[in-house]
């Protein structure tokens, strides 16, 4: 089903359907998705921090227990977006949008933790080349930590 937003700059409707065929956008060859061997490396890293997730007591009650397959596509195609992959998580959803998305769930610095644990878990299992772990490492530090909204 098509969703509708309306932003505060318009309030002329914008309609993203996620069932919409979209137009593949040009990727570069040089950005850190291309280098460290694209969707599949971002599917393999995405579906191992959710292996985590799931069993997670502070984590697991976030996440609709029918949708990890949405929650899995939606963090993937982000990663992959913000990484210099196809722009298809915007196509789908519209601008990220990070703050307000996550402002309904109580993110306290226990559950930035335990966010941090399994994404960090999981960048271990894939074993990305050093320069790429270390950015990535980092970006998830400051997106993790900029997103607490609760303090215990």
């Amino acid at each position: 089903m098509p969703e509708i937003h309306i932003t505060a700059a318009s309030t002329t409707p914008q309609v993203f359907d996620r069932e919409a065929p979209q137009e593949p956008t040009p990727v570069d060859p040089a950005s850190l998705w291309a280098q460290v061997g694209g969707t599949d490396t971002f599917e393999r890293l995405v579906r191992k921090f959710y292996d985590g997730v799931r069993e997670d007591p502070i984590m697991a009650p976030m996440y609709p227990e029918d949708d990890w397959e949405g929650a899995i596509w939606r963090l993937r195609a982000f990663f992959e977006q913000y990484w210099g992959g196809p722009k298809t998580y915007s196509a789908k959803r519209g601008h990220p949008r990070l703050r307000m998305r996550h402002n309904v769930f109580p993110i306290t610095p226990a559950a930035r933790d335990r966010w941090l644990f399994h994404m960090n878990a999981a960048l271990d299992e894939v074993a990305l080349a050093p320069i790429h772990d270390a950015a990535f490492r980092d970006y998830i530090d400051r997106a993790a930590q900029s997103l607490v909204n609760k303090l215990e």
